[in-house]
């Protein structure tokens, strides 16, 4: 995602396993991108000391589109291993984004990232909200709305 070009509101659809302390229920409100307000059932003084690793770990630097009924979403089975569960469902990851998604991105410094919309930090966690429930609608450049995600899976 573009760096300040995130808003609005998404949950946690699965439990986060944060350097193994569990956080779960977590939410966050985004404005400009950044993280203004977050919660937590439990865990939230984890998240909190999350977002205060740098200004980028208020960011996010990932969205990932995963299909509910992937081979591993399909285990039904919480892995409490997001290199794992980041496969059974889509994500978002504050933190980091990944320099090798921007033409030239891995040659360029932290401020060239930044300037081309990318996000910087020392920490990069997913948090999974997929689920079966969720649709995802596209915007083109001329204003079409298009469906992209019907509960939980590519309708392209």
């Amino acid at each position: 995602p573009h760096r300040t070009g995130v808003n609005g509101a998404v949950r946690s659809t699965l439990p986060l396993n944060l350097n193994g302390r569990l956080v779960e229920g977590l939410s966050f409100t985004f404005k400009d991108g950044k993280v203004v307000a977050y919660e937590a059932e439990s865990g939230r003084e984890h998240l909190t000391s999350l977002l205060a690793t740098d200004e980028g770990a208020s960011y996010l630097g990932e969205v990932a589109l995963v299909q509910h009924d992937s081979p591993i979403s399909r285990l039904n089975r919480i892995f409490y291993n997001t290199g794992i569960d980041e496969n059974a469902s889509c994500h978002f990851a504050l933190g980091s984004a990944y320099p090798v998604n921007i033409e030239g991105g891995t040659k360029l410094t932290n401020e060239e990232l930044v300037a081309r919309g990318a996000n910087v930090s020392l920490t990069h966690v997913d948090f999974m909200i997929g689920s079966a429930e969720l649709d995802i609608d596209g915007e083109s450049a001329d204003g079409t709305i298009e469906p992209v995600f019907r509960k939980g899976n590519w309708v392209l």
